[in-house]
């Protein structure tokens, strides 16, 4: 495996300070590393391009930006990070699924899995974000619990327990809206 290299700090301050080579020189060296994050974070391989190329972009404009020239490597994992969450939440609003052939729905039932990917997208929503984010590296974008707690910067035991949280509160919430829909008849029967 190659050896991960990323700009000399002497090089990334002269971009902080608006030097238009040493910015074109960081982008160039970074390139590569932010490629790797992008296709190890991202769902599939046009995400993770698209991905990187937004963060190259980011990198450009907003190198001046970045607090500590030691930094660099970190700021470029969260905002590959991010990019791949967005393209992934997009892709969650935009899946419909496809009908299989074999079967055909009736249109009620087609209306009724359409509101329960509406409940469950909600429920996800709602999560605080570090539970959002867990939730959608493990459970729908399917990477493994080693992976995901890398990404997110926590230990597997950090990781396990928002990804319990997050679970828990998506089926408190998914339970909450069906008896509310239900109109409370489990309340009236305790009564």
């Amino acid at each position: 495996m190659a050896e991960v290299t990323w700009p000399e700090e002497q090089l990334i301050a002269a971009a902080q300070g608006g030097d238009v080579d040493a910015i074109a020189a960081v982008v160039s060296a970074a390139h590569p590393n932010i490629q790797r994050f992008a296709r190890t974070l991202c769902a599939d391989a046009e995400d993770a391009q698209d991905a990187a190329q937004e963060a190259l972009i980011i990198l450009y404009r907003k190198i001046g930006m970045l607090r500590a020239t030691g930094a660099l490597a970190s700021w470029m994992f969260r905002i590959v990070r991010n990019e791949c969450l967005r393209r992934a939440r997009r892709r969650l609003h935009e899946y419909t699924p496809v009908p299989d052939v074999a079967v055909t729905a009736s249109a009620e039932y087609e209306v009724l899995q359409r509101l329960e990917a509406g409940r469950v997208a909600a429920a996800v929503a709602a999560l605080p974000p570090d539970q959002r984010r867990v939730l959608i590296l493990r459970d729908i974008q399917g990477y493994s619990g080693r992976v995901a707690a890398e990404v997110l910067g926590i230990g597997p035991a950090a990781m396990k327990s928002r990804l319990h949280r997050a679970r828990a509160a998506v089926r408190h919430a998914l339970c909450a809206t069906t008896e509310s829909s239900d109109g409370g008849h489990d309340e009236q029967n305790h009564t």
